[in-house]
C-alpha cells in the first residue's frame, strides 16, 4: 500500500506543477481534466501524508522503548505507541475506502428527469410525490435546483420534469436513483378503494461541459414558440420556450422555465449536452456492470429498484435488498441511509476487483 500511495503522491505532485505553469490555461480541455484530476487525488495524498507521520512516530516510540532505561519514560513510550497502532489501523481502513477506483463522473453535478410510467394519472402523482421528496432531501443537504422544464399532469403531479442540481458532487451521490420507482397504494382517483401499481422512472446524469461534448451549431435545430402554464405576462405572448433537436442523434430538449429566451436556450444545451454524454457514459456503465454480479448504478433506467407500498408504510430497494417501514419519513427526504447503503454495496464490489 506504501508503494501505491507513493507513485500517487508523485503523481500528485506531477499535476500540481503542470496547474501552475505560466502556459497551463492555453489548452483549456487539459487544463480541465488536470484539475478535476488534482481534486480527486488531494484527499488520498492528505491521508497518505497524515499516514507517514503517524508510521514516523510509531518507529520512534520503537527506539524510546528498545533504547530508554527510565521505566517512566518507557511506560509513556507504550501507551503512546498503542494509541498511534490504534489511529494507523484507522487510518489504513480509511486509505483502503480512497483508493477504490471513484467513477470519473462523481465530482459532477447531477442532472435530473423524472417521467410519469405506467398507470395513468396516478403515475403522474407519483412523479410529483418522488419530485417533492428529491427536492426535501436537498433542503437537508443545502443544495439548490434549477427547473429546465415540465409537463403537469391533468390530475396533479407531473408528466415529466427535469431540473438541475446546483451541487459538485450531486451526481456521485444520487445516480443510484436512476431506474424504476414502483408505487403500491389507493390512488386518491380509485372510488372502490382498489390498491393499484404504478410506476415513474428517474433518470440522474452527469451534468456534461463543452470539454465533455462538443455541439457544433450546424447540427443542431433551434425552434421557439410561447411558453405555457405559470408565468405571468410572458405566457403565450413572447417566443420565450426553445426546443432543441441534435440532427445526428434525433434527441430532442425543449425548455420553457425562463422568461428570457437566452436563459431557456442555455439550460436546454446544457440538458442536451448531458444526454448525448449519456450515451458514451452508459456504454462505459455496461462495460463495468458485466464485470459485477451486484451493480447497483448500471444506468439503466428500466431495472425496478425500488418498490412504495403504502399499506405496509415499506420502502425496498430490490438491488440490495434494504427495507424500511417508515415510509413517510422516507417520502418527506430522509433516503440518506439508502443512498449510503448502495453507496457501500458498490464499494463492496470494487474491493472484490481489487483483490482479485
Amino acid at each position: 500500500m506504501i508503494e501505491k500511495l507513493s507513485s500517487i503522491k508523485d503523481r500528485f505532485d506531477e499535476v500540481e506543477a503542470e496547474l501552475s505553469h505560466p502556459d497551463a490555461t492555453s489548452d483549456m480541455k487539459r487544463f480541465a481534466q488536470l484539475n478535476r484530476t488534482y481534486k480527486e487525488m488531494r484527499p488520498v495524498v492528505e491521508k497518505y501524508e497524515e499516514y507517514s507521520n503517524i508510521l514516523g512516530n510509531i518507529n520512534n516510540a520503537k527506539e524510546i522503548i528498545a533504547t530508554e532505561k527510565d521505566p517512566e519514560m518507557k511506560e509513556m513510550a507504550l501507551a503512546e505507541l498503542d494509541e498511534l497502532q490504534t489511529k494507523q489501523n484507522e487510518l489504513e481502513e480509511e486509505i483502503r475506502v480512497l483508493l477504490v477506483p471513484a467513477d470519473p463522473e462523481d465530482s459532477k453535478r447531477a442532472i435530473f428527469e423524472i417521467r410519469a410510467g405506467t398507470g395513468g394519472d396516478e403515475a403522474s402523482i407519483f412523479a410529483g410525490d418522488i419530485y417533492r421528496m428529491y427536492q426535501r432531501y436537498f433542503e437537508r443537504q443545502g443544495w439548490k435546483t434549477e427547473l429546465v422544464d415540465y409537463s403537469e399532469g391533468s390530475t396533479g403531479g407531473y408528466k415529466e420534469i427535469i431540473f438541475n442540481v446546483l451541487a459538485d458532487g450531486s451526481y456521485g451521490m444520487m445516480k443510484y436513483e436512476s431506474g424504476v420507482h414502483r408505487v403500491q397504494r389507493v390512488p386518491v382517483t380509485e372510488t372502490q378503494g382498489r390498491v393499484h401499481t404504478s410506476a415513474a422512472t428517474v433518470a440522474v446524469l452527469p451534468e456534461a461541459d463543452e470539454f465533455d461534448v462538443e455541439l457544433k451549431e450546424s447540427e443542431i435545430r433551434k425552434d421557439y414558440f410561447c411558453s405555457s402554464g405559470p408565468g405571468g405576462q410572458s405566457v403565450n405572448t413572447t417566443y420565450s420556450a426553445v426546443r432543441l433537436t441534435h440532427i445526428p442523434t434525433g434527441i430532442v430538449v425543449q425548455c420553457q422555465d425562463e422568461k428570457s429566451q437566452i436563459k431557456n436556450t442555455a439550460k436546454a444545451m446544457g440538458v442536451l449536452r448531458a444526454r448525448i454524454y449519456e450515451v458514451e457514459n452508459n456504454k462505459r456503465l455496461e462495460e463495468i456492470a458485466q464485470k459485477r454480479k451486484t451493480m447497483v448504478s448500471t444506468g439503466d433506467r428500466s431495472a425496478k429498484i425500488r418498490t412504495y407500498n403504502y399499506s405496509q408504510s415499506r420502502v425496498t430497494d430490490h438491488r440490495i435488498g434494504l427495507s424500511t417501514f417508515n415510509l413517510p419519513s422516507f417520502m418527506d427526504g430522509d433516503i440518506q441511509e439508502f443512498i449510503d447503503a448502495l453507496s457501500m454495496a458498490e464499494n463492496a464490489e470494487k474491493m472484490k476487483e481489487m483483490a482479485l
